[in-house]
C-alpha cells in the first residue's frame, strides 16, 4: 500500500486552484486528461534503461524514491519548499475475478477507497474509461481526495486478462510532474497476458478425465474441445456448446430465429425461451423462481426451478440466463444448493445486478483457431447513423450515415488480402469513400493467435478464436496492440 501519511506536501494556493479547476471540469474534458496517459502508451519512446516488476516493465523515474514492500513497488518525490508530491505505485498481479469490471471494482474499494476514504475519496470514480493496451483489457478511473488541506488526484489504471489482474497508481497534488509520468507510462510495457487472453488447449481431443464431458459434434474445424484453465471444458454439439466442471453442466444455446423478435414483457420473453431450450428435456416443474422484471438498461433475464431429467430421471436444479448480446446459458446443477454455491444467485428480485458469475458462462464458446481453419474470406460489416438537432430550437438539422466493411482472404498457401472500405457522408450530399489494401504471408503463432506480414505499413499479430454457431463458426480477431475483438464470418468467394 503506498504510504501517503509519510508525506506532509503544502501546495501553494495557485496550484490548489489549478489542481481544483482540473477535477472540478466537464467529464469530456476531464477524461480526455486523464487518459491521455494511457495514449502515451503508444507515442513515445523511452531509451533509458528499464527494469521490470511482475508484469510490468519500465523505466523509473530518475531521482525519485524507490521504496520496495511485499506485494508492490513505490516510486515517490516530494519538495518541501514548494509543497508539491508525487507517487506512482505497482501492484503484483492476482488472479482475475473473471472480468475486467470485476477487477476494476475490486481494485478501487482495495487500492483507493479503503487507504483513502478517510481523505474523501468517493466510492466510485469520478471518471472511467476503458480501452485495450498491448493485448489486456484496462479500465482507467480518476479520483480526488483531500490531504493536509490539499487537493490530490489519484489515477486507477487495472489490467485484465480474465484470469490475471494487475494494476498501477498514479497521485499528485500538482501537475507540475506531468512530464515526468507521461515518461514513466510511454516507458511503460506489460508482459503477455496469460496464455494469450485465452484458455489452454490441450493436445488431446475428446474423452476428459475427471469430469463429466461428452463426445464432440464434428462440424469439421480442427478444434472442437476446449480445457479452460478454471476446470471447466467445453465441447461443441450440434444445437450449443456443453461446458461442465465436476457434476456441474453448462449449455450455451446457439442463437436462434425467436432472439430476433420483440417481446414487450419480462415475462414473455422468458417463458419463449423456457418452453423452447429447457421444457422439451424436462419434466414435473417444481419451486419456479423468476423476478419478472429486471430495472436496467442492458435487462438480465433469468428464470429457474426443480425439473425431472427426461433422460436419466433424476431431479436437477436448471436455470436459464441471458444478458444483453449474450446466448441463452442453461445452467444444470445436481440440485439448488449446489448452484447457488458455485454462482452466488439466489432467488433474485427485480434490482438483482451481481449477474457476473453467470454472464461469464458465455465466454466458454471459444475454441481455438487451426491452420487448416482459415483458407477462404472472412468478412465484418458495420453500418450506423447521426442524427443532428439544433441546440437551442431543439429542430432537425440534418443527419450523417457511415458503414464500413473490412476483409481477410486467407489462401492455403499462406498469403491473404486484407480490405478496407469505408463510406460517410450527410444525407442528401455525395458520400465519401476512402479504402485501404495490404497483402502478405500469414502464419498461426499459436492455437489463439495468427500473424500477418503487413497491414497498415506494418506486421500485425492478432488474438483469435472461434465461437460457434448453428452450422457455423465466427471468428474472432483482436489486434494486440489495441482494440477489442472484432467478428467476421465466413463468406463466398
Amino acid at each position: 500500500m503506498i504510504n501517503l501519511l509519510s508525506i506532509t506536501p503544502l501546495l501553494p494556493s495557485s496550484e490548489m486552484q489549478e489542481q481544483v479547476m482540473l477535477l472540478r471540469t466537464p467529464k469530456s474534458i476531464r477524461m480526455k486528461t486523464a487518459y491521455i496517459f494511457l495514449l502515451l502508451f503508444f507515442c513515445m519512446k523511452i531509451s533509458a534503461q528499464q527494469q521490470s516488476y511482475d508484469v510490468f516493465t519500465f523505466t523509473p523515474p530518475k531521482g525519485w524514491k524507490k521504496t520496495a514492500e511485499q506485494n508492490s513497488l513505490h516510486f515517490s518525490i516530494s519538495e518541501n519548499t514548494k509543497g508539491t508530491w508525487s507517487q506512482i505505485g505497482m501492484i503484483k498481479s492476482t488472479a482475475s475475478k473473471g472480468s475486467l469490471d470485476a477487477d476494476f471494482q475490486s481494485e478501487w474499494k482495495d487500492l483507493v477507497v479503503k487507504p483513502y476514504g478517510e481523505y474523501g475519496v468517493s466510492d466510485q470514480p469520478l471518471s472511467q474509461d476503458t480501452q485495450t493496451v498491448y493485448g489486456w483489457r484496462v479500465c482507467t478511473g480518476l479520483g480526488k481526495f483531500v490531504f493536509n488541506k490539499d487537493t490530490a488526484a489519484i489515477l486507477l489504471n487495472t489490467f485484465s486478462d480474465g484470469q490475471r489482474c494487475a494494476s498501477f497508481i498514479i497521485m499528485s497534488n500538482t501537475v507540475d510532474y506531468g512530464t515526468v509520468l507521461d515518461e514513466f507510462i510511454a516507458s511503460l510495457h506489460l508482459s503477455q497476458p496469460t496464455a494469450n487472453s485465452a484458455p489452454t488447449e490441450l493436445p488431446q481431443q475428446g474423452t476428459v478425465t475427471g469430469n463429466t464431458a461428452s463426445q464432440p459434434f464434428s462440424d469439421g474445424f480442427q478444434f472442437n474441445t476446449t480445457y479452460f484453465n478454471d476446470g471447466w471444458t467445453s465441447v461443441v454439439k450440434e444445437d450449443w456448446v456443453e461446458a461442465t466442471k465436476g457434476n456441474m453442466k453448462v449449455l450455451i444455446h446457439y442463437p436462434r430465429e425467436e432472439d430476433s423478435k420483440y417481446y414487450s414483457q419480462y415475462t414473455e420473453r422468458v417463458n419463449v425461451f423456457w418452453n423452447l431450450l429447457v421444457a422439451p428435456r424436462y419434466s414435473n416443474l417444481r419451486q419456479f423462481q423468476s423476478p419478472g422484471y429486471n430495472y436496467s438498461f442492458d435487462h438480465a433475464y433469468f428464470a429457474a426451478g426443480l425439473l425431472n431429467d427426461n433422460a436419466t430421471k433424476k431431479d436437477v436444479w436448471v436455470a436459464l440466463f441471458q444478458k444483453g448480446k449474450n446466448e441463452w446459458v442453461e445452467v444444470i446443477a445436481p440440485d439448488k444448493a449446489s448452484f447457488v454455491n458455485m454462482f452466488k444467485v439466489d432467488n433474485p428480485d427485480s434490482y438483482f445486478s451481481d449477474w457476473d458469475s453467470l454472464e461469464r458462462l458465455s465466454g466458454m464458446n471459444r475454441f481455438s483457431v487451426g491452420e487448416n481453419d482459415l483458407p477462404g474470406k472472412w468478412s465484418e460489416n458495420f453500418y450506423g447513423s447521426q442524427s443532428y438537432y439544433n441546440t437551442y430550437t431543439g429542430l432537425y438539422t440534418g443527419s450523417t450515415t457511415f458503414t464500413s466493411a473490412v476483409s481477410f482472404h486467407f489462401n492455403k498457401n499462406k498469403t491473404y488480402n486484407w480490405h478496407l472500405v469505408m463510406a460517410n457522408g450527410a444525407t442528401g450530399s455525395a458520400t465519401k469513400v476512402d479504402q485501404a489494401k495490404a497483402s502478405g504471408t500469414w502464419k498461426v503463432l499459436n492455437n489463439w493467435q495468427i500473424w500477418c506480414s503487413e497491414i497498415e505499413r506494418k506486421p500485425r499479430t492478432y488474438n483469435a478464436y472461434f465461437s460457434c454457431v448453428k452450422g457455423g463458426r465466427i471468428l474472432w480477431l483482436q489486434d494486440v496492440e489495441y482494440g477489442s475483438y472484432t467478428a467476421y464470418k465466413k463468406t463466398k468467394e
